[in-house]
């Protein structure tokens, strides 16, 4: 049986229930009106980003994407260089479908019932990894989506490193392929083969290239896979959601001997890491 130690419990009925410590209450009641006051600030934040972006994109704005990364650092969501080089190198208008909309802070539709994250929850998935995202080193992205988030790991990884994206629905595999050649920072990485996207079972990782010292989940599991966390190294880390109605993104430390940390680190709001079939259903 794995050892798992976590920083604090935020199991609740009908789900993961994540607390910040600000807002910890013992009554059922105060837990409603924690996540009601977390999630009104965590809407509040958003607004004001996104109200500066639209100042920052004028129609004679030169370039967008290097905007949005400033207006993340202006508001303390990027700290660091590396992560703030990765996201200016990789343009984010490559990777959506309707590229006017590209640099709004806001999660957008990419069709088959899912969606591309909000540029502040790559952001910050970034920042929680950048020490895991060195060069040479190994990282696994699963539920890869458009191929964005996957192509700022291999920027960040380079070369020497390998990052895996892992798509189940092989439309969006292919077309995130495309955006990735169509990106400067990001189509030498494919070629040179340290960048891949696979169609494969997300929930069963990516076993050929594992262990990785870095592991990042776009969809929000019912409780984490254990096959995922078989598949990091340790001293890795694995940043996922997890919860049902109430999700919360969890930080999940490999230790030297084999045990776990875990961490809440904040609320989330994700589509389900489900199966291709059901969620070709909407379920």
């Amino acid at each position: 049986m794995m050892k798992v130690t976590s920083e604090a419990d935020s199991r609740f009925k009908g789900g993961f229930f994540p607390l910040s410590r600000a807002f910890r209450k013992t009554t059922e009641a105060s837990d409603h009106l924690s996540l009601s006051l977390s999630l009104t600030l965590l809407n509040s934040i958003r607004e004001v980003i996104s109200h500066n972006m639209k100042q920052f994109w004028s129609p004679n704005s030169i370039n967008k994407n290097k905007a949005m990364v400033e207006n993340l650092q202006s508001h303390g969501v990027i700290t660091s260089d590396e992560v703030a080089k990765a996201m200016e190198a990789v343009d984010r208008g490559l990777f959506v479908p309707d590229r006017s909309c590209a640099y709004v802070d806001s999660p957008l539709s990419i069709g088959y019932n899912v969606t591309i994250s909000a540029p502040h929850m790559h952001a910050m998935c970034l920042q929680l990894l950048e020490k895991n995202l060195k060069p040479g080193m190994r990282v696994l992205d699963v539920g890869s989506g458009t191929g964005y988030l996957t192509a700022c790991f291999a920027v960040m990884v380079g070369s020497e490193g390998r990052a895996i994206g892992v798509e189940h629905i092989p439309e969006l595999m292919a077309s995130s392929i495309k955006n990735i050649e169509a990106s400067d920072a990001a189509s030498p990485l494919l070629k040179q083969g340290s960048l891949a996207i696979h169609v494969g079972d997300g929930r069963q990782g990516w076993a050929e290239f594992a262990p990785y010292d870095a592991i990042h989940v776009g969809a929000a599991a019912p409780v984490i896979p254990e096959a995922l966390i078989d598949q990091l190294k340790p001293g890795g880390r694995l940043v996922i959601p997890v919860g049902n109605l109430f999700q919360d993104l969890q930080v999940v430390d490999k230790n030297s001997d084999g045990s776990v940390s875990i961490r809440s680190e904040t609320s989330v709001r994700y589509v389900p890491l489900t199966s291709r079939e059901a969620q070709l259903r909407g379920e």
